[in-house]
């Protein structure tokens, strides 16, 4: 495995070094991957990290995170500015080990992504403000360890009681959406937002809506962008920037697909 900087006690993970229950890592710059014999919890802290996981990509921001199970392969790297992360490492399922460490070693990646609430992001902050000020004590680390794995046991089953409702806020994806429309949005991103699987909140979506996810996301970039226009303030590329498109190119692809007519037609449209 590549070595990956730490900042817990400026030293360096490797395959043969023991891993620490609880680490603070900063990604690098470029798309590194590999694999381990166990399972790992990583929790977004600042910056935005790209990973793929078992074949499902995503972004990770802070309070966003995803379980890594053993042997699983996956591909990270920092997106934009650095990112951020704290890593809980799970032991490997036995005898001696607590039963809510073996729970989580049994996700197997059914649920990867997540999103955590705000009380679980403010103890997450004050644990992580104690791992800077102590970074070589092991006592420490596997306290947080502990502490966000019973939470996070707990949030999960939360999570599944809310899965048994047949509906989900609409509010709470819209507020989702207008706080990230400036950057790629993935399906499983919302999902996390109300707490639910995947699969199962694209069907849900797709039912309540009548359109997928995906389109009512572009939908909303459209939307802000007709704003941006009639404003007149700012050029096309940055409007096109400014609503989460890869480029000019593709914003004006959609647009027109969707408006009619091009973004330069309806600028002149409206002056």
């Amino acid at each position: 495995m590549p070595k990956l900087p730490n900042i817990i006690g400026n030293t360096e993970v490797t395959k043969k070094a023991l891993p620490w229950p609880a680490e603070l890592i900063t990604l690098p710059s470029y798309m590194d991957c590999h694999d381990h014999a166990y399972t790992q919890v990583v929790i977004g802290l600042k910056g935005k990290a790209e990973f793929e996981v078992n074949g499902q990509g995503s972004l990770i921001g802070p309070g966003q995170g995803c379980v890594v199970s053993a042997e699983t392969g996956h591909a990270f790297g920092s997106v934009i500015e650095q990112a951020d992360i704290l890593v809980l490492n799970m032991p490997e399922p036995g005898l001696n080990n607590p039963l809510m460490l073996q729970k989580m070693n049994e996700l197997r990646g059914r649920e990867v992504y997540f999103q955590l609430n705000g009380q679980i992001q403010s103890l997450i902050q004050l644990l992580v403000m104690e791992m800077r000020a102590s970074p070589d004590d092991l006592l420490l680390s596997r306290a947080c360890n502990d502490t966000l794995v019973a939470l996070l046991q707990r949030h999960m089953l939360a999570s599944n009681v809310h899965r048994k409702d047949s509906r989900f806020d609409l509010e709470t994806v819209d507020r989702y959406i207008e706080q990230h429309l400036g950057q790629r949005i993935s399906v499983a991103q919302l999902a996390g937002s109300v707490f639910l699987g995947e699969s199962q909140f694209h069907l849900l979506f797709k039912e309540q809506m009548g359109i997928t996810p995906h389109q009512y996301v572009l939908g909303k970039r459209i939307d802000l962008a007709k704003q941006l226009i009639e404003k007149g303030q700012l050029t096309l590329g940055q409007v096109a920037e400014l609503t989460g498109f890869s480029g000019q190119s593709a914003f004006t692809h959609t647009f027109s697909r969707l408006q009619g007519i091009s973004p330069s037609q309806y600028k002149k449209q409206i002056s």
